[in-house]
């Protein structure tokens, strides 16, 4: 452990759109920030090869290259940048306290205000052609990467609201959609079953598990398994959505701040706060419902203006 203690006004956990835009804006008002980028530096937008829904990237653009310029952008107005991970909180509850964080077991910093933007990981099914084929193929959100497979044939790999609701977006693009169902019934909502049941080009395989992606540098198509009959099968098809769910990057923060049953992060009404004062959450650690770049900035300049507003509060 550290023998001397940094005391930080407004520190940044994680990286990615969120973090990177609250840095930029804590920047401009003067606060300082130091960020500590998570494992994942840039977060989830790292895995997507092509950005073309981000406002300013007429020609699109890569997830890295574009959190590259994201950070370039934070640096320049002073924000620090530091590779870490924060390993342990413990959080003032009272207004106007100073925070302690650990990072990686063995710094230990204060800060005034703190900003979690360490976002959700995307559940995988963990097999080697699919981790393999990430962003050239293989996809965890529809509405990132669906434009791609425009008058294709996909596959969506999930029985929930969230797979229902990826398949009936993707069925307005793509020539056709199968879902995988891995067991007699979909999990999803009435309402949500009968957006699919609607769909003329949407294919529910009940009992149907995925069981190897196709292709070498892109998506060639799936072979499938039915869990009953042990049969196997190929399904031609240029993408996977993998719609199993998210998961939110708050472990560390369990016990200590509010959050769902899943463990995202809830936030006071139209602002950034959490349960503590002078905590900030920003991105997709608090957002379940939109999970895009835009959004994730959109929330991280909240956070900052949140920040300031706090602290100059306390003059």
């Amino acid at each position: 452990m550290s023998n001397k203690l940094e005391r930080i006004k407004c520190l940044i956990i994680g990286s990615g759109p969120a973090g990177y835009t609250a840095a930029i804006y804590a920047s401009r008002a003067d606060l300082k920030p130091v960020m500590y980028t998570g494992m994942q530096i840039g977060g989830q937008l790292t895995t997507t090869t092509e950005v073309d829904n981000y406002p300013g990237y007429p020609n699109g653009t890569d997830g890295t290259a574009m959190m590259e310029d994201f950070k370039n952008q934070a640096e320049r107005f002073g924000a620090k940048i530091r590779i870490g991970l924060a390993t342990k909180v413990n959080f003032s509850n009272k207004i106007g306290g100073i925070h302690k964080i650990i990072v990686d077991e063995e710094t230990e910093i204060e800060a005034e205000t703190i900003i979690i933007a360490t976002g959700a990981t995307a559940k995988y099914l963990g097999l080697e052609s699919e981790q393999r084929l990430i962003g050239s193929g293989v996809s965890a959100c529809a509405t990132c990467d669906g434009f791609f497979y425009k008058k294709q044939d996909v596959v969506v790999v999930g029985a929930g609201d969230t797979a229902a609701e990826e398949a009936t977006y993707l069925a307005n693009i793509c020539s056709k959609v199968t879902i995988l169902v891995r067991k007699d019934y979909m999990k999803a909502s009435k309402a949500m079953q009968h957006r699919v049941n609607k769909a003329k080009n949407i294919e529910v395989l009940y009992n149907t598990e995925l069981d190897e992606v196709l292709g070498e540098q892109v998506v060639q198509g799936v072979r499938v398994i039915n869990n009953q009959t042990k049969n196997k099968k190929t399904i031609n098809v240029t993408g996977v959505f993998i719609a199993i769910g998210h998961k939110p990057n708050t472990a560390i923060f369990k016990g200590i701040l509010d959050m769902d049953n899943v463990g995202y992060l809830i936030t006071k009404g139209k602002s950034t706060k959490t349960n503590l004062p002078g905590i900030f959450a920003a991105g997709d650690v608090q957002d379940k419902e939109y999970r895009q770049a835009v959004t994730a900035a959109g929330t991280g300049c909240m956070a900052a203006l949140d920040s300031e507003r706090y602290l100059a509060a306390l003059e």
